[in-house]
């Protein structure tokens, strides 16, 4: 109730004001006349008191009763859409290798060497172990359950030593379990000193030592120097 008395206390004195102006403005001459600036002039001094109070009172009204003066809405952030939409968040993807940079797999990509076609070996009923050879890479070539192999063969499953000569069984049923590469290829490897190619296939796990042979055009007996380059198919 203080806040309205006080409010039109306030607006008695400014009509006041105004009006001992307007006295003193008409003793000495007529008043000028308003320069349009874009909205409609007003000559009329007390029209422009009128419409002064009147927006006053207004305003003390929407004050009282906690309203916005302005008599606009208040702007709600809440609920209200984005103009631009919602971003879409980042599908992690797998990363640039050595890099921690999302982009490409970690997976070296196989080059396929031309001309070459390689197809997986035949199971033979019987195979020689070659230098350099053990079981269970011979199961990894061939497709071969591990533990089938070396049950079939009578070998303990914790024996690592293997003499090349000795004759395996193949199993003619079964696969491998998992992936049998053990490294990605098409490839090329810098031969390292005294391996052999079936060092170098067993490896590999799923890659045939003739095919080695093959790519690089090798002959009989088929001795590797240190630092030479060969294709992996």
């Amino acid at each position: 109730m203080s806040k309205k008395l006080g409010l039109i206390l306030a607006i008695g004195m400014l009509l006041a004001v105004f009006l001992a102006s307007c006295s003193r403005s008409a003793s000495t001459g007529t008043l000028p006349t308003p320069t349009a600036t874009g909205k409609a002039a007003v000559s009329d001094p007390m029209q422009m008191l009128q419409s002064f109070a009147t927006q006053t009172a207004v305003a003390a009204t929407a004050l009282a009763s906690g309203g916005n003066p302005l008599g606009t809405p208040a702007a709600t952030l809440a609920g209200t859409p984005n103009a631009i939409g919602a971003l879409p968040t980042p599908t992690p993807t797998s990363l640039i290798p050595g890099t921690g940079v999302a982009g490409v797999t970690n997976t070296p990509v196989a080059t396929a060497i031309p001309g070459v076609t390689v197809t997986p070996p035949a199971r033979p009923a019987t195979y020689t172990l070659k230098e350099g050879e053990f079981p269970y890479c011979i199961a990894r070539r061939f497709n071969l359950d591990p533990e089938a192999l070396l049950t079939l063969n009578g070998i303990p499953s914790g024996q690592t030593l293997f003499n090349a000569g000795l004759v395996l069984t193949i199993p003619q049923s079964g696969s491998f379990p998992g992936t049998r590469a053990r490294i990605p290829h098409p490839a090329t490897y810098t031969v390292k000193s005294g391996e052999t190619i079936y060092d170098i296939a067993c490896a590999y796990g799923d890659v045939n030592p003739d095919d080695i042979v093959r790519v690089n055009s090798l002959v009989t007996p088929y001795t590797l120097r240190a630092g030479q380059t060969l294709n992996i198919p």
